[in-house]
């Protein structure tokens, strides 16, 4: 189950990035193991803010590219404000929730079954969020012709790409530093054409 929350994970964060959509995505990754660093630059990772600047400006550079007619820039606009603010939504319903098990670590017995059910309100409002913004990015995605989406299908792809070389990165990093039995192996063989 956590590899295909990873999967799933590192696919819509390669669609939301050609899309702006990654700005939410950020903080929606798997926590990183105990005693590790966070690694996608959310909240408390290291390099947030370079990887938005990023992202913004791949965006800017797609929204340059694809030569909106003034409906289709309404949905461009439409789409990267509801994405902001779905973001922006996100990114304090986060730290409500940190705030929330912060305060319940001076307890001395845990209410499990509260950081249960306040961690699943969480979820499903950030679901709520998630579908808003993809929901308006593919109503623009829809409202582009065959050229435009032959461009934001370049980019994609593009981007799947350099996801997938990322994590084959993280996954030989990560067999180093903990010593996982043919992880040398593994990386040179994915290094042969």
């Amino acid at each position: 189950m956590g590899k295909q929350y990873r999967i799933l994970t590192a696919a819509a964060a390669a669609i939301a990035l050609s899309f702006g959509a990654a700005h939410a995505a950020t903080n929606d990754a798997p926590p990183p193991p105990p005693g590790g660093q966070a690694m996608m630059g959310g909240p408390g990772g290291p390099g947030g803010h370079r990887m938005e600047m990023r992202m913004q400006k791949q965006l800017d550079e797609l929204h340059g590219q694809l030569k909106l007619n003034a409906d289709q820039e309404k949905l461009w606009q439409t789409a990267l404000t509801t994405m902001k603010q779905n973001h922006q939504a996100m990114r304090e319903s986060h730290k409500q929730m940190r705030d929330q098990f912060k305060s319940m670590e001076n307890q001395p017995i845990l209410d499990l079954n509260a950081m249960h059910a306040a961690h699943q309100k969480l979820d499903e409002q950030n679901t709520q969020l998630r579908e808003q913004t993809a929901t308006a990015w593919l109503n623009f995605y829809n409202g582009l012709n065959d050229q435009q989406k032959t461009t934001v299908s370049t980019a994609l792809k593009k981007h799947f790409a350099k996801m997938h070389e990322h994590e084959q990165k993280m996954h030989e990093r990560w067999g180093k530093q903990h010593g996982a039995p043919g992880a040398a192996a593994g990386a040179s063989a994915t290094a042969k054409p």
